[in-house]
């Protein structure tokens, strides 16, 4: 394989030698925010609604890109042109800057990543099984680099035979730390969390599914084991079926057919 490069303050620089100093904020506080998205024969996928959140969570942290929306997306296709990478996940990061005292915010540094990426059309018939976690993300509307719990709970999620952690609030279902989470009720009806979630790209093009009786709701946690089916969505996962949950099936434990055409109706867009 070709070299691969990375970006760094708007500079092309070998993936094994980018690096930033120690004292940046996202190593000494975590403190930063990023996006991903995927390029599918080298063209960005959702590119101009992963702009939009990665600017929105710049503006809710105070930080200043250093960049506009047209100079970073040259920045990015001047990343894919030199890598030559058909199919790809790209990360842009925003960190909080290089600090004296190891608090205060200053010129953050922006990053930008490439690495090959191949969509596993196989998942979807494996789908995927969760384990529920009580626990809020801070600021969870900002894509930030906190993934501190989802981290912490990879032991937790081992030992509860699962795939991923589902987190709630003791009420109310949340999110999965690195995706949507929606259900299917007893009437055709698909719910996705309408609060205290991040809103992701892939939800909000399924969202806008017209074809399907979608809506943003409260979920409450002692419904999830009386729907029909549940799946979740991101930008690597597409639609991934859950097929259990605290190791109770959903639905008869098999990709449910709504699922199945939501999946497809995704795919007729996102490779188009």
């Amino acid at each position: 394989m070709n070299a691969i490069y990375s970006i760094i303050n708007g500079e092309l620089i070998l993936k094994d030698e980018a690096a930033i100093a120690i004292s940046d904020l996202s190593i000494m506080r975590g403190f930063g925010i990023f996006d991903f998205f995927r390029t599918v024969n080298y063209q960005p996928v959702f590119l101009e609604d992963h702009l939009d959140r990665f600017y929105f969570s710049a503006a809710e942290m105070f930080m200043d890109v250093g960049y506009d929306r047209y100079q970073l997306s040259k920045i990015i296709q001047r990343l894919i042109d030199k890598n030559k990478i058909p199919d790809s996940g790209i990360r842009i990061t925003l960190t909080g800057g290089y600090t004296e005292d190891n608090y205060s915010m200053t010129k953050p540094n922006l990053l930008i990543t490439q690495s090959p990426f191949i969509f596993d059309r196989e998942k979807f018939n494996k789908g995927t099984t969760l384990v529920t976690y009580r626990h809020q993300r801070q600021l969870p509307q900002v894509k930030t680099i906190d993934y501190l719990m989802a981290i912490r709970l990879q032991r937790f999620i081992k030992e509860n035979n699962a795939d991923d952690v589902l987190y709630h609030n003791g009420n109310e279902i949340c999110e999965c730390p690195r995706s949507n989470f929606f259900v299917v009720t007893k009437t055709d009806e698909v719910i996705t969390p309408s609060k205290n979630i991040l809103r992701g790209i892939t939800r909000k093009k399924i969202l806008d599914f017209s074809e399907f009786k979608i809506s943003e709701a409260t979920i409450r946690t002692e419904d999830i084991f009386n729907i029909r089916e549940a799946f979740l969505t991101s930008t690597t996962k597409y639609v991934l079926p859950v097929l259990k949950i605290d190791g109770k099936e959903i639905g008869d434990g098999k990709p449910g057919k709504i699922t199945r055409n939501i999946y497809e109706r995704f795919l007729s867009i996102k490779e188009n």
